[in-house]
């Protein structure tokens, strides 16, 4: 079963080896504004790749604008690493190793294979942006390798989340 994470409030550990060494631990970053925990699909998945890329595309404005960006899945170091050499994913920090408990604490979809290509186990995709403190300020979690927030869209929205102040919602 998977959970229901609360907007503002702690988010569930993580820390994962990262491609090329070291660990990614959350509560050991320091962004100006926020983590973004982008978890994908693994590397069976072309819509991932897409989406990854444009991400990789847009790391720079989104370090700018004071984020720390990770990208997680549940393969294995081998394959994340073939996903770091075949994908234009070069400017993201790609962590690989996710256990399917810590996938559904942080309250992703499982799915299963249904085609040969795919690994046996995988999450759906999902994104959170977590503050300094290790509080939820934004999460989007999809059951649908095509359902995914808009990269650009919600960069253009860090001055109303970070000057304004506009605070979580839904945490009701």
């Amino acid at each position: 079963m998977t959970t229901k994470l609360t907007p503002d409030a702690p988010v569930p550990a993580l820390s994962l080896p990262l491609v090329g060494g070291g660990t990614f631990t959350l509560n050991e970053t320091a962004p100006a504004h926020f983590t973004m925990v982008v978890f994908y699909r693994g590397h069976h998945c072309p819509v991932c790749k897409a989406y990854l890329e444009k991400l990789n595309g847009l790391a720079a404005g989104y370090a700018e604008a004071g984020f720390d960006v990770v990208i997680a899945s549940m393969n294995g170091e081998d394959l994340a690493a073939q996903t770091v050499a075949e994908w234009d994913i070069g400017n993201l920090k790609v962590a690989h190793s996710l256990s399917e408990d810590t996938a559904r604490a942080w309250g992703l979809w499982i799915s299963r294979a249904i085609k040969e290509a795919e690994a046996d186990v995988f999450c759906e995709p999902g994104m959170a942006w977590v503050r300094p403190d290790g509080r939820l300020y934004m999460i989007d979690i999809s059951n649908m390798p095509w359902a995914r927030p808009d990269l650009e869209f919600l960069l253009s929205k860090m001055p109303m989340a970070v000057d304004k102040g506009y605070p979580a919602r839904g945490n009701d």
